[in-house]
Parts: C-alpha cells; sequence; structure tokens
C-alpha cells in the first residue's frame, strides 16, 4: 500500500472513532424538551409513559419491540401504558384498557385485543363486538360491561385526554421520560433509535453518563 495513503487513512480512522462515539441525542431532533414538565405517575426513579391506543397500527407494530426492551430495563424504570385519546373514535380502545386494567385482565389480554383488532379484523368502536369477542375468550361478560360504563372508567377516559393536552401529543406511539422528554421513532427516524435514545434519556435521568462520555 501507498505509504502516504496508509499515513492519511491511520489518521482519518481515530478521528472517525471518535466522532462516532461523540455522536448524541440532541433536543429538537432526537427528543422534545416539554416547555412546563408534568407530574409522575408513579414513584419510580425513571418513570416512562408509552401513549398509545389499540386503534393504533404503528402501536401494535411497536408491541412487541416495547417489551423486549422493557425486559432489560434496569431497576428504578418504570413502564406505564397510557391510553390516549384524540377524538371520540380513540374512546372505545382506551375504555377498553381501563376495564381490563381494572379487572386484572390486562396481562392476559392486552396482545390478544391488539391482535384481534390488527389481524383478525374486529372493530372495536362498537363496544357490543368487543363484548361478544370478550365472551367468547372466556371473559365475564357482565363484569367488563359494567368497568367499561364505570364512573371510574369515565373518569381515567377524561384524565386521558387532559393528558393528551398537557403532554401537547400529536400523534402515537409516543413515549415520554419522567415527564421532561418525549420520543418517538417519527421523531428519531426508526424504532432502534428510539430505544436508544430512551436508553440515553434513562441513562441522564439516573444520573449516569452515556458510555463513551466524560464526566463533565
Amino acid at each position: 500500500m501507498n505509504t502516504r495513503l496508509f499515513a492519511a487513512l491511520a489518521l482519518a480512522l481515530p478521528l472517525s472513532l471518535s466522532s462516532f462515539q461523540a455522536a448524541a441525542i440532541e433536543a429538537g431532533f432526537d427528543y422534545q424538551v416539554l416547555a412546563t414538565a408534568q407530574p409522575k405517575e408513579t414513584k419510580a426513579k425513571v418513570e416512562i409513559i408509552e401513549f398509545f391506543s389499540y386503534r393504533c397500527p404503528h402501536c401494535f407494530q411497536l408491541e412487541p419491540s416495547l417489551h423486549a426492551w422493557m425486559t432489560k430495563l434496569p431497576a428504578g424504570v418504570k413502564v406505564v401504558r397510557q391510553p390516549v385519546i384524540f377524538s371520540e373514535k380513540w374512546e372505545p380502545g382506551a375504555r377498553i384498557f381501563f376495564a381490563l386494567e381494572s379487572l386484572g385482565l390486562l396481562d392476559k389480554m392486552h396482545t390478544k385485543v391488539f391482535e384481534a383488532m390488527h389481524q383478525q379484523g374486529f372493530n372495536f368502536d362498537d363496544p357490543n363486538i368487543f363484548f361478544d369477542w370478550a365472551g367468547k375468550q372466556g371473559l365475564d361478560v357482565a363484569k367488563l360491561r359494567d368497568a367499561y360504563h364505570s364512573f371510574s372508567t369515565g373518569s381515567k377516559v377524561a384524565r386521558a385526554k387532559l393528558l393528551a393536552r398537557n403532554y401537547k401529543l400529536e400523534g402515537a406511539p409516543t413515549v415520554a421520560v419522567n415527564g421532561k422528554y418525549l420520543t418517538s421513532a417519527s421523531m428519531t427516524g426508526s424504532t432502534p433509535a428510539m430505544f436508544s435514545t430512551l436508553d440515553e434519556l434513562i441513562r441522564k435521568e439516573m444520573g449516569k453518563t452515556a458510555p463513551g462520555a466524560k464526566k463533565k
């Protein structure tokens, strides 16, 4: 190899590596900083809120990756799923979530609801279609119907609408970190980049520096 070319490559390689290591997430591009921080839902050191909707195909597509990512989170980090409501059409899905939650059925039914709507073609905008489907899944339809229409669920629906306004949400799925930051795959450009952004925001909130970064 030409010695001058070799020397040039030798100089360029460390520069390229250092530039890669120094690359970091950037506010306004990879994530947004909320103008007004929102109160946390839990006492966790780092609280992650996934704003989602059962009717949202992107939320359905995200679910497997989100679940895998959640299993690797460090102690002190808690993920909260929060239905988002942008219009009346989004309300039935939120009521389904809150009804299942109140009956302790989310672990069993969360993925099944997604699959019913996006793989099996069920339209749960009509609650009667949902109740009929739920009965065939072995659920107590009377209890589910009561929970769906309960005052408690109505209050949670109203609060979901308020959260969408307070967080200034524009789409789903969107993920919030400690009531301070918002990110999404549409912001970062891909789902893996979104999770990388979340990982770095978690490190930031836990007072840890990112790999390769220098403490100031």
